[in-house]
């Protein structure tokens, strides 16, 4: 006879909800039932219940989770100012938020006492006006309270007075810092201050707290951002102990992989190797012009044990982070660059992939072993590139042998790539140049070979099979996910595209193959740019999370990061899954509960943090090399519309500076977010995302990294290039009168002379 499971009672919506949203993670149908005790005759009604509850708009789903669907917050609200969005519009959150569910967003209207004098953390009265699902739209009626009160800056002395020049571009003019209050630094130290509360009109006074360090004019960009985002730079002295003391793996159970000819593949400027690859055609008669692939990746989890010293620091780095003049490495030198580093000539152990593709690419099967190489060349990609154009050079037998069957496994790989419909952006990559004392001399283009795609067909690949295997043996897997753009993105970019007479339909399935036929449709034309950024600004950020919801931008099921466990600590993690599912020895995860939601969160905010660190010192790199040139027009696209102004993206450098909506003073300019552009109501004359238009630099502050613009038309450039006419005729003079007052000078000298 079958026992019955007990039975409670069932739940009621308003408890469900409730659940919801007082969890502390994201909830899904199987925490709901566990939650309530749910029988299983129970979990089919439950079923019922949240699919009522998603029509009546109580919620939504996302990644599989259930989420609160709307927040009906009162007319007026107190508000905490938020950092800017991706377009650099103010935004901000209801002062009283306390749930852990993601609040609504609230988008802030420039006010009569400027927007700009509002910073991070200040506490606004305003006035909401619901646009669309979880936003608002908020006009401030008044300022009720500032943002903590302390700054980074750099303390610089000018004529015995302590002065703070503020390394937050939203936070305008200067602090005065006297004497008894500096803890005695000096010119151009990094300071963290707080604000000494004083009366409102005159001079504003900050006393120091701690001077985080001492530099020089070109290399304090990169330690900004560090201090700035809060990224970590020393390891624990048990961290640097255990580093030190590592060793040489021993072969023991491992797969023998030291003769197969594998190479490195990487920038000219890379110090660690974390991937070497091989591939020969699949000897198998079942599956016919077919490639077997060999991935192999450095074995950080033989070094890495969970909650050791390196682990834990590791985890908090969560990845290297990369500036134009030094990398904040995930782990100490010892390994990054040392054992877990894939060196030519040199034993590493590592977790091999191998991957087993059929003529069109796809994968038919795969299998991982831990195994001991030797990488036995450490190739460039201009190299390989090279060698795949017949230029073999020195290495021309080994060269000969490995680089045509790894391209014939790439032509396979594009077809799959192509057959699957992968978003395929247009987004042109630079590169700084970093002079000997640390100053910008140039940006360079990234030139973008097959080598390149190579390499990221190979490791994208490895890491499907990798989440697979997983999946397969039901391990928990932290996967990659890249959600598809969310219904009122995806709205506007239809009524953006409407707007240029691009059509596309309404309610269509959208997937990334949608995307590629507008991409195809406006390629070479006036409007390709503009259309790859808005396309870009409509995507999901990606993430990583234990709920499988596939990757939307690689139009993949499944996806995990396996190939960069050097510099993601993501990476890491599916290493330690792979060897406790596969039983490949020592390293694995073990019996520890891992909370992986919680993990991925942490893994995801601080990779955006990374991103944000690297994007602001280039910003101030290029500020540093465009502070010599105020004065000078140049030529640039507007990259971004707020309501305050116009982001504009300089040719010469590749990087943005902002045009003030305060300075069009020929008309009154109205802001269109729809569209992407601003409008005269007057002159109707309006500048849209992707313009091309000419621009004067006004100011360059290096310390924050901004720029200010000014518009220029023809009459103005007319007018500036008389001046700078003018002014180099004066100068011109000048050297004439001083050349001739030292020719007479020394007339007079040598008459004396001769007098004498």
């Amino acid at each position: 006879m079958k026992t019955s499971t007990k039975s409670v009672s069932f739940p009621t919506r308003e408890e469900i909800l409730g659940f919801i949203k007082s969890a502390p993670g994201k909830v899904g149908k199987r925490e709901i039932a566990r939650a309530f005790s749910l029988n299983k005759e129970q979990k089919i009604d439950l079923k019922k219940v949240l699919k009522k509850m998603r029509e009546d708009g109580d919620i939504h789903t996302k990644y599989r989770q259930f989420v609160p669907e709307k927040v009906n917050l009162p007319k007026v609200i107190v508000a905490t100012i938020l950092d800017p969005d991706e377009d650099g519009n103010v935004c901000a959150k209801p002062a009283a938020w306390d749930d852990k569910s993601r609040p609504p967003t609230i988008n802030i209207l420039p006010w009569r006492q400027g927007i700009s004098t509002l910073v991070t953390g200040d506490r606004v009265l305003a006035r909401l006006r619901h646009q669309e699902e979880n936003t608002y739209q908020g006009e401030i009626i008044r300022k009720i309270g500032s943002a903590p009160e302390k700054i980074l800056g750099i303390y610089k002395e000018i004529d015995g007075q302590g002065i703070l020049k503020p390394t937050n571009r939203k936070i305008k003019g200067e602090y005065f810092i006297a004497k008894a209050h500096s803890l005695n630094a000096t010119d151009n130290d990094l300071v963290r201050v707080e604000i000494i509360k004083g009366p409102k009109i005159g001079k504003r006074n900050a006393r120091v707290l701690e001077i985080l360090t001492s530099v020089n004019e070109h290399t304090f960009f990169s330690q900004i951002s560090i201090a700035d985002k809060e990224i970590p730079t020393k390891f624990s002295n048990e961290a640097v102990k255990l580093a030190n003391a590592a060793m040489a793996a021993p072969l023991g159970n491992r797969h023998d992989l030291r003769d197969l000819p594998l190479v490195t593949v990487d920038g000219a400027d890379a110090k660690d190797f974390d991937d070497a690859i091989f591939a020969e055609a699949d000897t198998d008669k079942n599956n016919p012009g077919g490639w077997h692939i060999i991935v192999c990746i450095a074995d950080v989890a033989y070094y890495v044990r969970p909650g050791d010293a390196l682990d834990k620091d590791a985890e908090k780095r969560s990845n290297s982070v990369y500036f134009p003049d030094q990398v904040v490495p995930m782990l100490p030198e010892a390994l990054s660059n040392g054992w877990c580093s894939l060196k030519p000539n040199q034993e590493r152990p590592c977790i091999a992939a191998h991957l087993w593709i059929n003529s069109r690419g796809v994968l038919v099967r795969h299998q991982f072993q831990r195994s001991l190489m030797k990488s036995h060349a450490r190739l460039t990609y201009e190299q390989l590139q090279a060698a795949r154009d017949g230029n073999m050079g020195t290495n021309k037998k080994l060269l000969d042998q490995i680089v045509p069957p790894l391209y014939g496994a790439y032509d396979a790989l594009t077809r799959s790539r192509k057959s699957r419909g992968v978003l395929e952006l247009d987004l042109a990559e630079r590169s700084i140049i970093i002079g000997k004392k640390g100053e910008v001399e140039g940006v360079e283009e990234k030139i973008r070979y097959d080598s390149h795609k190579l390499i990221e067909e190979f490791m994208i690949t490895a890491n499907v099979a990798a989440a697979e295997t997983l999946e397969k043996k039901q391990q928990p897997c932290l996967y990659r996910i890249h959600d598809e753009p969310s219904r009122d993105k995806i709205e506007s970019l239809r009524q953006f595209l409407a707007s240029l007479n691009i059509p596309f339909a309404k309610g269509q399935k959208i997937c990334a193959e949608t995307l590629n036929k507008i991409l195809v449709k406006v390629k070479s034309t006036s409007h390709e740019r503009l259309i790859n950024d808005v396309v870009l600004r409509s995507q999901s950020q990606a993430e990583y999370a234990p709920e499988n919801i596939g990757h939307f931008g690689l139009s993949l099921k499944r996806y995990c990061h396996f190939t960069s466990p050097i510099r993601r600590y993501a990476d890491l993690v599916v290493h330690r899954a792979l060897i406790s599912v596969l039983n490949m020895g020592e390293g694995s995860q073990g019996e520890g509960n891992l909370d992986l939601s919680r993990l991925g969160e942490t893994l995801s905010k601080n990779e955006r943090r990374a991103i944000a660190a690297e994007r602001d010192a280039v910003d101030r790199f290029c500020a540093s090399y465009l502070s010599e040139k105020v004065g000078t027009i140049f030529n640039g696209r507007i990259s971004g519309v707020a309501r305050f102004g116009l982001f504009v993206t300089l040719d010469v450098l590749d990087t943005d500076g902002l045009l003030p909506l305060r300075s069009l003073t020929s008309d009154y300019f109205v802001y269109d977010a729809t569209r992407h552009l601003i409008s005269g109501r007057s002159t109707k004359q309006s500048y849209r995302l992707g313009d091309r238009i000419k621009v004067m630099l006004q100011e360059s502050d290096p310390i924050s990294g901004s720029l200010l613009l000014n518009l220029v038309n023809d009459e103005k450039e007319k007018l500036f290039t008389k001046m700078s006419v003018k002014a180099k005729n004066m100068k011109k003079n000048q050297k004439r009168i001083h050349k001739s007052k030292s020719r007479a000078g020394r007339r007079r000298n040598s008459k004396k002379l001769s007098t004498k």
